[in-house]
């Protein structure tokens, strides 16, 4: 998440006014990318499915696959001034779909490793809850100080990216060392097509691709827009690594004290998506309407991340009632495909916002670096982006956590890990 927080926050910024890739291309590239990486991901979810080794399904990409990601995330970082315009798309392009590849295959065997550690919600909810508060941590030191670290280092993001790697390869390795897969069937030698089939004849799981797409789009928007909305809409680039800070600071108090708060007190995942969900979308429309003022600015920005960040978190929640669902209905376990399909709607959000911010920027007639001599459209478009963007996802995620379709199962799913079904 070092690196990913990084890559997040300034990775667009960085092509456009550094590299000197236009912002129709870079939307270009991102597309291509996260799109790609969207459809890779249930191939990836049946291949650890289908994986036999003595290390176990999942465990072995966690072995060598983290020193490829890093070597990538150096060479992202390498600005080709040697090369022309085309060459230099080409370059960054294909290095950030090698990256995106190594990510994928990373975390999807790791979302998919913690159900066939664990059956016990508790257990299960402590493991999220946790590393949502060290994603969190590590998402602030990214999209925070970046500006200030790269300064300490000259300007190059290189010296943050080998830190940040190795920091990367030692804690896969140390997940290595420490899982122990014990609820797992037998993988099938069958063509992946068959468990999709097993997972889609079920119309319970539409909504939840929706919502796991829709978390990242609005996670994404929230930290992506940032630095584009307090350079330009703003005007203030002096401000933006305090404006980073208190979103940062906000999504680490929503995964280190809000949602155990709100995990306590509503006891399920979907409650608590539901919620706090609607809690943001208050503060993100107050924010789009009166967000021009710093003080409102700053409280809205903070309240709305601090309460609604932890959705990235509790996708995670639903995931596992997922893999349940489809136990209790297949007697199979699908936790590397479905863990997959999670991975594919999240990449379908990044891919909107990644994509989408630049793609809206272009269309509005964005010109980089002049600050206070945006074109109304935007200036506009960057409100939107920031704050409207959100608040609809907002509440599209309410309504569907709303009318939640795995709620009915949740008493013979609790059942079935409890030991009345193996």
């Amino acid at each position: 998440m070092l690196v990913l927080a990084t890559i997040a926050s300034y990775f667009s910024i960085y092509m456009t006014d550094t590299v000197g890739i236009s912002a129709a291309a870079a939307a270009g590239i991102m597309f291509v990318a996260t799109l790609w990486d969207a459809i890779n991901d249930p191939v990836m979810g049946t291949i650890a499915d289908r994986t036999n080794t003595k290390w176990g399904r999942y465990r072995p990409y966690f072995l060598f696959v983290p020193i490829i990601f890093v070597i990538a995330s150096v060479l992202l970082f390498i600005n080709p001034t040697g090369i022309d315009g085309i060459g230099k798309v080409i370059y960054i392009g294909g290095l950030y779909i090698l990256l995106n590849m190594c990510t994928t295959a990373l975390t999807m065997p790791q979302m998919a490793v913690l159900p066939a550690v664990t059956k016990n919600d508790r257990e299960r909810n402590s493991v999220i809850t946790l590393g949502a508060a060290f994603t969190a941590i590590a998402f602030t030191i990214g999209s925070t100080f970046t500006p200030q670290l790269t300064e300490f280092f000259g300007g190059s993001y290189i010296p943050l990216m080998v830190i940040y790697g190795i920091i990367t390869i030692f804690c896969f390795w140390g997940l290595f060392v420490t899982s122990k897969e014990k609820y797992i069937t037998t993988s099938e030698k069958s063509p992946f097509t068959k468990d999709l089939k097993k997972l889609f004849k079920h119309k319970e799981i539409y909504p939840l691709i929706l919502v796991w797409c829709l978390a990242a789009v609005g996670y994404g928007f929230m930290f992506a827009s940032s630095v584009y909305f307090m350079m330009y809409y703003i005007g203030r680039p002096d401000l933006i690594s305090l404006y980073m800070g208190i979103i940062s600071i906000g999504a680490l108090f929503s995964m280190v004290v809000c949602m155990p708060i709100a995990l306590k007190i509503f006891k399920t995942g979907q409650r608590a998506m539901l919620v706090t969900q609607f809690i943001t979308f208050v503060f993100y429309g107050i924010a789009f309407i009166f967000g021009d003022n710093l003080i409102v600015l700053y409280v809205c920005s903070f309240i709305a991340t601090a309460i609604g960040a932890m959705s990235n978190a509790l996708v995670n929640i639903l995931v596992n009632d997922t893999i349940d669902f489809i136990y209790l209905k297949e007697k199979t376990s699908l936790n590397g495909t479905i863990a997959s399909l999670k991975g594919f709607a999240q990449k379908c959000g990044n891919t909107i916002t990644n994509s989408g911010i630049l793609a809206l920027l272009a269309v509005s007639g964005y010109i980089p670096g002049a600050i206070g001599q945006q074109p109304d459209a935007t200036m506009f478009t960057l409100n939107f982006v920031r704050f409207g963007i959100p608040a609809i996802i907002c509440l599209v995620i309410v309504i569907c956590m709303k009318y939640y379709p795995l709620e009915k199962y949740r008493s013979e799913i609790d059942k079935m890990k409890n030991g009345s079904i193996d």
